[in-house]
């Protein structure tokens, strides 16, 4: 096929290497003291090493190549880190190529790559991809095909080993009832009230319905002087309105923090994704904190988000 690609005149180049790092899609290297052209695959022909060559070695042409690959892009681009990732999607998107930044986002939320997507899409065509790649679609069968067999790891069957006498020899020491740190109802993420007074200037916990149950201290550690949420973004529906009552909790209750406690499943990953479209939307800045959680209830990962 005849496309738009890069053309590099060898006498021109010194093989500075200014183009490189440049050349986000990794097109480019440096050769024999020369800039190359090392696959037809990974140039866009959008020319963002262009301005980059002191020398003015490098043109663009309309030649025969092959198809340009986002995929292949994005699997050499995930090792790149975060910046370089988004200055790819920038550069896509400030070029008008709206299918290979579409290409480009499926691939991150597919492969869970952790990173905020919210400035290259509308939010909600970001959370309509997010339910719809992140979590699982459904086949003609109604059976989730994450649900299969070798699918989600999330839902891999498992029993763990139980010590009958540990489990006995506490149940000897224990003689208080354990109190709920619980301060409000409801719970649930759809039923809940974004602008309710328990929410006003509140700590808020969001956390994924299988949390409490792996954590055995969960409420005396996380839950307490604190205003919970829970939802689970595989399993519920209309994600959408999720993302609109954090951004509510934001913007109009005026939270003071947000902690989002996750199970280690990569389908959990959700949470983090909406609250962090939540508070892009927002002008107001919440310090939000994620917890990976093990399926043994042992906090795999602590760490600040930033927005």
């Amino acid at each position: 096929m005849k496309r738009d690609i890069v053309l590099i005149d060898e006498e021109k180049c010194n093989g500075c290497g200014q183009c490189v790092p440049n050349c986000h899609e990794g097109a480019l290297m440096i050769i024999d003291g020369k800039a190359r052209l090392v696959s037809d695959l990974f140039c866009d022909g959008l020319g963002a090493c262009i301005g980059h060559c002191p020398e003015g070695a490098i043109s663009i042409i309309q030649r025969e190549a092959s198809a340009y690959n986002e995929l292949k892009v994005m699997q050499i681009m995930v090792n790149k880190g975060e910046n370089t990732i988004r200055a790819h999607l920038r550069h896509l998107k400030d070029h008008g190529e709206m299918e290979f930044l579409n290409q480009g986002i499926d691939y991150l939320i597919k492969n869970h790559v952790n990173i905020d997507l919210s400035e290259f899409m509308e939010q909600e065509v970001l959370a309509e991809k997010i339910v719809s790649e992140l979590f699982g679609s459904k086949s003609q069968t109604g059976i989730h095909h994450s649900d299969r067999e070798c699918g989600c790891p999330g839902s891999k069957a498992m029993q763990f080993g139980i010590d009958m006498d540990q489990i006995a020899e506490a149940g000897k020491s224990t003689t208080i009832e354990v109190k709920s740190e619980l301060r409000q109802w409801p719970v649930q993420l759809h039923l809940l009230n974004p602008q309710a007074g328990y929410f006003r200037n509140a700590d808020v916990v969001l956390t994924a319905d299988c949390v409490a149950y792996s954590m055995g201290d969960f409420h005396r550690k996380y839950l307490r002087d604190h205003t919970l949420a829970i939802a689970c973004p595989k399993l519920d529906s209309n994600l959408e309105s999720y993302v609109a009552k954090l951004t509510s909790m934001i913007s109009d209750a005026n939270i003071n923090s947000l902690t989002i406690l996750r199970m280690e499943v990569p389908c959990c990953g959700g949470l983090v994704q909406m609250a962090q479209m939540a508070a892009k939307s927002t002008n107001r800045k919440v310090p939000m904190k994620e917890l990976v959680v093990g399926i043994k209830g042992e906090v795999l990962s602590e760490r600040i988000l930033e927005v």
